[in-house]
Parts: C-alpha cells; sequence; structure tokens
C-alpha cells in the first residue's frame, strides 16, 4: 500500500522503485517470545532491553533482502534503523550492520552496499528528510500509510499519524513529530 501511494503520488520515482516484494517473516513469531510477536505488553526486561525487541529481525530481514537482490542482480540495499532512538536494539547499531554487510558479502560472494540512511538521525530529522525529499506529499504518505506502534494498533489518524499514542514508538513518533513541527530537535 505504501509502495503503491508512493508510485501513484511520485510517478518520476517509478521506474527505480522495482517490483515490489512479499515475504511473509511469521516464523518470527514462532521463534521469538516479545511483545511484538506475542499477546503481551510492553515491559523492561532484566537485561536492559525492552521487550519489544525480536532477536535478530533486522538481521534476517537484510539477509533476506541480500538474497532478493542477489537474484535480481540489486547492490544497493536500504534499511530504515537508527541507532539514534533505537530503544537499544543491538540489531539497530551501525557496527551491527557494517559487520552484517561483510558477512553477506562474504556469504553470497557479491558487493552489497548496506545503506542506513536514518542511523544518526532522530525523529524530528527524519521527519525533516522526509519532508525534502517529497514534500508534503511524501510526509502525508507516511503519516497516513505507515505506523509504529509497539500495540499494533492503527487507531484514528492523530497530527502525527496512528497508533495507540501511549506506547515508547509512538510516543517517540509524536515527539519527534511536534519538535519537527516547531523546528526543533528532539532529544
Amino acid at each position: 500500500m505504501v509502495l503503491d501511494e508512493v508510485r501513484r503520488r511520485f510517478p518520476q520515482w517509478a521506474s527505480r522503485l522495482g517490483e515490489d516484494h512479499f515475504i511473509d517473516m511469521g516464523v518470527l513469531g514462532q521463534i521469538s517470545e516479545t511483545s511484538l510477536t506475542r499477546d503481551v505488553g510492553f515491559a523492561m526486561k532484566n537485561d536492559g532491553l525492552p521487550n519489544t525487541f525480536v532477536p535478530g529481525r533486522n538481521l534476517l530481514f537484510f539477509t533476506f533482502a541480500a538474497a532478493v537482490a542477489w537474484r535480481r542482480g540489486i547492490r544497493n540495499l536500504v534499511g530504515g534503523m537508527c541507532e539514534t532512538d533505537f530503544s537499544g536494539y543491538p540489531d539497530c547499531r551501525d557496527n551491527t550492520i557494517k559487520a552484517l554487510q561483510v558477512a553477506l558479502n562474504l556469504g553470497m560472494d557479491r558487493s552489497f552496499v548496506l545503506h542506513t540512511p536514518l542511523m544518526w538521525l532522530d525523529k524530528a530529522e527524519t521527519w525533516s528528510l522526509a519532508q525534502q525529499l517529497g514534500g508534503e506529499a511524501l510526509v502525508d504518505i507516511i503519516l497516513e500509510h505507515t505506523h509504529t506502534c509497539y500495540e499494533s494498533e492503527r487507531g484514528p489518524r492523530e497530527a502525527w499519524g496512528h497508533g495507540c499514542g501511549v506506547c515508547p514508538a509512538c510516543a517517540l513518533r509524536k515527539r519527534g513529530y511536534i519538535a519537527w513541527r516547531e523546528g526543533r530537535t528532539v532529544v
């Protein structure tokens, strides 16, 4: 739905976006017991990680993307992880992604480049980047067609988008959106 909307509103980008590829990653729910894969409320664990952490999720996402890219002759892979507000997730760290790039290149005998353009941006800067890239049209696509809620709530659209409005992911998105609209960065 997001990709379709981007293609519709930005036809000049369509030829660079390639075909959509859906891979069912539901298997993650079979091997992890987290609040993102089970009906469990958000909580911090004894190891300092939130129970929203799905071990290896971003590693698997990039690995599957690399397998598709290998077949299609694609070299550049892009991920939206961010160390600035990463909630302590080890698979969102810059060093993890750099190590994964080396492993993928060795394991697939290709020269993939893993790009993480949001790695050092806070949420206000991320909203600003969206506006710079696609103006209010892109911001509107993000607000209307995405959500990051740990409670998996779509909910009514608020100024900052959809979600429960109170979980850490929604709070971060909301705080970043407000800071961006007010012209300041999030600390």
